[in-house]
Formats: C-alpha cells, sequence, structure tokens
C-alpha cells in the first residue's frame, strides 16, 4: 500500500481546499493512504502530520483558504531544513509528496525533487505568475473578488464625479490588475510590466472627465513602481496643479478570502486528480497546471528556469477600451 503527503504553502488561494480533497479521495480510491501537512514546509521540518480519510475532507470544497494551514518558510531554504523535512518523510514512510502552492513553494518542491524524493507540484497562486500553467488556482475567484469591489467603487464614483485608484495584489506580475481594468472598464491600468508615470495616470484620468464620463477609475498592481502609496503621495503633493483629488482602496489580502467560485473548483479537483495520477505512473518531479486549455504536467526544472510573460496585447486592449 502506497503512502502520500500533501501540504499547502506560500500565500493561499480559494479553491486549495478543493485540491486538497480530490487529492485525498483519489488516492483513497487507489487504496493509499494519505498524510496532510499543517502549516506548509514547517509542519513537514516539524513532522506535523495527521491521517486524512473521506470524511476528513468532507465540506470543504466550498471554503477558502486551507484546512492544513500555510505559510512561508525559510528553513526549508537550507541544506538541513530540507534534510530535516525528508528524514520525517522517510521515518513516516511517506512515498512520495503533492505541494499545492505557487512561485516560492515549488521552488521547494524542485529543490526536494533534485533530491530523489518524488514530489509533485500542484499550481496555485492569486498571482498567475507560475511557469507551466495558464491560470493557477485561486486566480478565477480573486478577480472576481477585485471586479465586484470595482464595480461598487464606480457607483460612489459616478455620484460624486470622482477620480478612484483601486491596487490589487500579484506581487511582481500584473495579470489580476491588467484583467480587472479591463473587465471593470476602468480608465488606466497601472502594472510592474509596463511602466506608467504618474503624469500620464493624472492625464487619462481627467481625460474620462472631458470626454463626459461620470466616473475615473485606476487599477494599479501592488508590484508597480508608482503603486497606491506612490500615486497617492504624487497626487497630493501636486493636487491643486492637477486640479482633482484621487481616493485610494487599497483591496489587499480581501481577494485571497471568500468561497471558490466554479471555475476554481473545478480547475483545483481537476489538478488534485492529475497529481495523484502523475504519483500512480511515478511520473514526479513535475507541476500539474492548465496549458492550452488542458490539464498538464510540466517539469519542476523547467517551471524554476523560466519566466510567465504577461501578454502585452492586453495591455493595448486597456488602453483601447479605456476612451
Amino acid at each position: 500500500m502506497r503512502r502520500i503527503s500533501v501540504l499547502t504553502s506560500g500565500g493561499d488561494a480559494s479553491g486549495m481546499n478543493a485540491a486538497i480533497r480530490a487529492v485525498v479521495r483519489t488516492s483513497l480510491d487507489n487504496a493509499w493512504e494519505v498524510f496532510g501537512v499543517r502549516r506548509g514546509y514547517a509542519g513537514l521540518i516539524a513532522g506535523d502530520f495527521i491521517a486524512l480519510g473521506a470524511r476528513d475532507v468532507g465540506g470543504i470544497i466550498q471554503l477558502g483558504g486551507t484546512m492544513l494551514g500555510t505559510g512561508r518558510c525559510h528553513e526549508f531554504e537550507t541544506d538541513d531544513g530540507r534534510a530535516q523535512a525528508l528524514r520525517n518523510l522517510r521515518q513516516k514512510e511517506i512515498d512520495a509528496l503533492i505541494v499545492i502552492g505557487g512561485d516560492g513553494s515549488q521552488h521547494g518542491s524542485c529543490l526536494l525533487s533534485q533530491t530523489g524524493f518524488p514530489v509533485v507540484g500542484i499550481a496555485s497562486t492569486i498571482d498567475n505568475d507560475l511557469y507551466g500553467s495558464e491560470i493557477t488556482i485561486g486566480v478565477d475567484t480573486a478577480l472576481n473578488i477585485a471586479l465586484e469591489s470595482i464595480d461598487r467603487l464606480k457607483v460612489t464614483a459616478s455620484s460624486h464625479r470622482r477620480a478612484f485608484l483601486v491596487e490589487v495584489m500579484g506581487r511582481d506580475c500584473g495579470y489580476l490588475a491588467l484583467m480587472a481594468g479591463i473587465t471593470g472598464g476602468a480608465e488606466v491600468v497601472v502594472i510592474p510590466e509596463v511602466e506608467v508615470q504618474p503624469e500620464q495616470v493624472a492625464k487619462e484620468l481627467r481625460g474620462a472627465y472631458e470626454r463626459g464620463k461620470a466616473h475615473a477609475i485606476a487599477v494599479v498592481a501592488e508590484g508597480a513602481r508608482y503603486n497606491a502609496r506612490a500615486l497617492s503621495a504624487y497626487f497630493q503633493e501636486h493636487q491643486e496643479r492637477l486640479g482633482f483629488e484621487l481616493r485610494v482602496t487599497t483591496l489587499g489580502h480581501v481577494q485571497r478570502g471568500g468561497a471558490p467560485g466554479a471555475f476554481d473548483r473545478l480547475l483545483a479537483t481537476r489538478f488534485g486528480v492529475a497529481a495523484v495520477r502523475q504519483v500512480e505512473t511515478n511520473e514526479c518531479g513535475v507541476l500539474v497546471g492548465l496549458l492550452k486549455g488542458k490539464v498538464a504536467a510540466t517539469p519542476l526544472m523547467d517551471v524554476m528556469s523560466n519566466r510567465k510573460a504577461l501578454d502585452s496585447q492586453l495591455f493595448e486592449v486597456s488602453r483601447i477600451l479605456a476612451q
């Protein structure tokens, strides 16, 4: 009988629980034993394993976050930390590990895989910056939360004829900001991949009123050079010259919470089942993601040695549609 383990690592994402549920129940269907690891890699180093059965993952598919807990663990980046994690896995007689997480988490997966231990990653991050998957678990739900917030702000912006700036998460990737800007009808989008100066932001917002609009919305990625803090400071300093005030809303971790939507539940479930199939066929050392609309596996070494590029044409789309 095989014994596998599953953990969630890094930032939480809506849909992680659906992936855990799929891993557990698919493994049980193979008559395998499944153990969850609490608190990500920190729990792996501490040997914090819990047995998981079908009922243990009942009623979690609709819950945001992760039942196993998560976090970032700098100790796992050290040789000693990984050696301790391996000792715990072997002591528990674990045959393979499934890691649900984003870029940093899968970097850990890759390092562990290089020791010869069977590891399969599942692409899960709201940043959508992970090579090897066109879209990752949590992105769709986070985007819809951001979109709802923008829709609500447009109502009050139109009522008062004000300019609003909305900052969304995404670390150094502008995907969430760009998609939220396009679908939310923003007048200007600021992302790390394309630098936009504060004066250009002011020009676009002022132009919205000159074209007869009742509102002006800017969507900004947290990782942009001119993020919400920088733009707010600039507009305050030059408010008299610019001629209007900029109201700022930072969504922050609100985007991580909430129940996963149907897309994320289904995506996470498909990824979880596929990850177990990779272990079943002894094809480990890979990341399970979505490529060309199909669930596919990409070697972890390729995931770590490549950077996912944002479609630059979509930035042009956002400019055209802001008229």
